[in-house]
């Protein structure tokens, strides 16, 4: 079994003449967590679409847990059920409950039973701290119960990656914590992450590695405390000198 679990090699994306992401070359090993960090319209979101081809790359190979995503031959659906993926905004299924929200893809894409389907679903609302909520519409719920419902919703897949694409920038800023709470949990128990945020503090807590985009490029990357706390490359520093608050700064 490979330590690698995300392998991108030469991923290049344009839209028309716009190139999004240029030549980018990364490996996510098992059990890493990588946060993304840089300015809006540097590639990030592309880049994590492109991990389970929702964007389909220009140029490059895209491979997970051993798979190459991008080969013509490869069960795509099949290779994507290894891969979960929580986006800004929480796509639930407004006319579900949360607990049909999460058995839905359980039973038509896995083919569990709706006991089986319905027993992972409230493992993962506990796992969430939304057990109460199962029969919950999702109206019902504020906006940082409903991404903790996507994140169930994923989490239920069996998933061997996850990506999350800024799940915290659609939520007032007191919702934020629970969110994030859940995804440390998840860094804990050894989960392969690989984040786009604008959260630094949790950048700097969780993550084992920190990747700064510019312009469709890896500009800077390494162990938090280096990228963050001590930047070497100019553009990292002009960028992190806006976000951080002067308070928080080393």
């Amino acid at each position: 079994m490979s330590d690698v679990m995300i392998e991108l090699s030469g991923l290049s994306k344009s839209f028309g003449s716009l190139e999004v992401l240029r030549d980018i070359d990364l490996q996510v090993e098992r059990g890493e967590v990588v946060c993304v960090i840089g300015p809006s319209g540097s590639g990030k979101s592309t880049l994590l679409r492109c991990v389970n081809l929702l964007e389909v790359p220009s140029a490059g190979k895209v491979s997970v847990d051993g798979t190459e995503l991008t080969d013509p031959d490869t069960d795509l659906d099949g290779a994507r059920r290894h891969v979960g993926m929580v986006f800004q905004q929480f796509n639930l299924f407004s006319h579900l409950s949360v607990l049909e929200n999460l058995t839905v893809a359980q039973r038509k894409v896995l083919g569990r039973s709706k006991e089986e389907s319905e027993k992972v679903a409230k493992e993962n609302l506990d796992k969430v701290g939304l057990s109460e909520k199962a029969d919950s519409m999702p109206a019902q719920l504020s906006g940082g119960q409903q991404q903790r419902v996507a994140i169930a919703r994923a989490l239920s897949m069996n998933p061997h990656v996850m990506l999350f694409d800024e799940p915290t920038s659609a939520l007032d800023p007191e919702l934020v914590g629970d969110v994030l709470g859940v995804m440390r949990q998840l860094a804990d128990e050894g989960m392969t992450m690989l984040v786009v945020t604008h959260e630094m503090q949790f950048a700097r807590e969780v993550a084992d590695r920190v990747l700064f985009m510019d312009g469709g490029g890896i500009i800077e990357q390494g162990p938090p405390a280096e990228v963050i706390g001590n930047p070497k490359e100019e553009r990292t520093r002009t960028f992190l000198a806006r976000v951080l608050d002067p308070i928080h700064q080393d």
